[in-house]
C-alpha cells in the first residue's frame, strides 16, 4: 500500500508509518510538500480545513503524476478554545482514491496564556517553542507536547493517536461510505 503524506517532516512521515502499520502490511509512505491554504497557525476549524487541503493536494498530485497511491494524508497542527481554555492538537485527514474522507485528532493539551497570545498574533507554535527552549526546529523533534509533558510524550506519539482514529472510516467502509 502506497501512502502520500503532505509534509517532508520526518516526525509526520514516521507517525504515519507507525500508526498505519497496525492496520496494513507492506506500506510505503512518501512525503510531499503540500500547502495547507490556511494561516501558519490555524485556529479552530482552519485546522481541519488545512489537513483536508493537504490531503486533497496529494490526491491531485497522485492523479497528475500517476503515482498510484492508495491513501493521502494531511496533518495540521492547530489550536482551539474549548471550555474557556486554549488547547493545542493535531488534525489528521485521510482521503482515498475514491474521495472518501476520515478525520481524527490527537489528544488536546492546554497552552499557557503567554503562548496563546503569540499564536493568535500569527506566530506558529513551533517558532514559539523554539524561542522558549532557545532551540531550533523543535517541531521536527519532540515538539511542544514534549516540553509540556516533560518528555513523557513526543510529537510523533501525539500524531500516532490521531491517525489511529482517522483511519476508522476506512476500516468500516460499509458504515461510513455509500457505495
Amino acid at each position: 500500500m502506497k501512502i502520500l503524506v503532505g509534509s517532508k517532516n520526518p516526525v509526520k512521515i514516521d507517525s504515519v508509518k507507525e500508526a498505519l502499520s497496525n492496520y496494513f502490511n507492506n506500506i510505503e509512505v512518501i512525503g510531499f510538500e503540500a500547502k495547507s491554504g490556511v494561516p501558519v497557525q490555524p485556529v479552530g476549524d482552519d485546522t481541519f480545513i488545512g489537513a483536508r487541503n493537504r490531503a486533497l493536494y496529494l490526491k491531485s498530485i497522485n492523479e497528475n503524476q500517476n503515482i498510484n497511491a492508495d491513501l493521502f494524508i494531511g496533518i495540521e497542527g492547530g489550536i482551539a478554545k474549548q471550555f474557556d481554555k486554549w488547547l493545542a492538537f493535531g488534525c489528521m485527514c485521510i482521503i482515498d482514491k475514491d474521495g472518501n474522507e476520515g478525520f481524527g485528532t490527537s489528544p488536546h493539551f492546554e497552552l499557557p496564556v503567554g503562548v496563546v497570545e503569540k499564536l493568535l498574533s500569527g506566530i506558529e507554535l513551533g517558532d514559539v517553542m523554539d524561542e522558549i527552549l532557545n532551540a531550533e526546529n523543535t517541531k521536527q523533534k519532540h515538539g511542544a507536547i514534549g516540553y509540556f509533558t516533560k518528555g513523557v510524550m513526543n510529537r510523533k506519539e501525539l500524531y500516532i493517536e490521531g491517525l489511529k482514529v482517522a483511519i476508522i472510516p476506512f476500516l468500516h467502509k460499509n458504515l461510513f461510505f455509500k457505495y
